[in-house]
């Protein structure tokens, strides 16, 4: 039976990758080019999390990070009708994506002897940077840059995972809880479109 973190590895790679899959069809990419968005998405944020962690990417040692990502292209092909057709999709499962990853890069960084404030700018580097590669890749303003509260949102999980930590949870429970932190605080600020205050320039 799979732990819980490697549970949240798997889900959050199949959920950003079908979240970049769905863009790049709305993009009319080939098969191919939607597989490897998906794929950049899916890894892309935890292989800028390994190098800086001095770590051999997970990709390379595994292979069924890539194997998901192509039971992800297939679903999104069974499912097209439903998938690409819903406006919401794509946000919904970079959400779930996002509060999986960013528990991951905590706990792996964590695993590496890192304190917290490491682990929280590693997970947030892991939930929040593949969905940035992905929209570079599609030509898009990452939601990195824009007001939306997206990274911020994996900072607040990483607070949450600590002070967790320091109530004594168990490492199931404080992964539940801060990946659905991040998660409910993502789905809350886009519900009530809560945002950032953005930086002016002069004008």
């Amino acid at each position: 039976m799979i732990d819980f973190i490697t549970f949240c590895d798997y889900a959050g790679t199949f959920a950003f990758a079908i979240s970049g899959i769905r863009l790049a069809s709305a993009k009319k990419f080939d098969w191919f080019g939607a597989y490897v968005v998906g794929a950049v998405t899916a890894v892309g944020g935890g292989t800028i999390r390994d190098v800086l962690l001095d770590a051999t990417p997970f990709w390379m040692t595994q292979a069924s990070y890539l194997i998901v990502t192509g039971l992800a292209l297939v679903f999104v092909a069974i499912f097209r009708k439903y998938v690409i057709r819903l406006n919401n999709t794509i946000f919904i499962f970079d959400a779930i994506g996002l509060g999986l990853f960013t528990v991951v890069g905590i706990a792996k960084s964590l695993e590496y002897g890192f304190p917290i404030w490491v682990a929280i700018i590693m997970g947030t580097i892991t939930g929040a940077f593949g969905g940035m590669l992905r929209d570079t890749l599609i030509n898009e303003v990452p939601l990195i840059f824009r007001k939306d509260i997206y990274a911020s949102a994996c900072v607040m999980g990483g607070l949450i995972y600590y002070a967790c930590q320091q109530l004594g949870l168990t490492p199931a429970m404080t992964q539940f809880i801060a990946a659905a932190s991040v998660f409910i605080t993502r789905a809350v600020a886009v519900r009530y479109h809560i945002s950032l205050p953005v930086l002016k320039g002069e004008e």
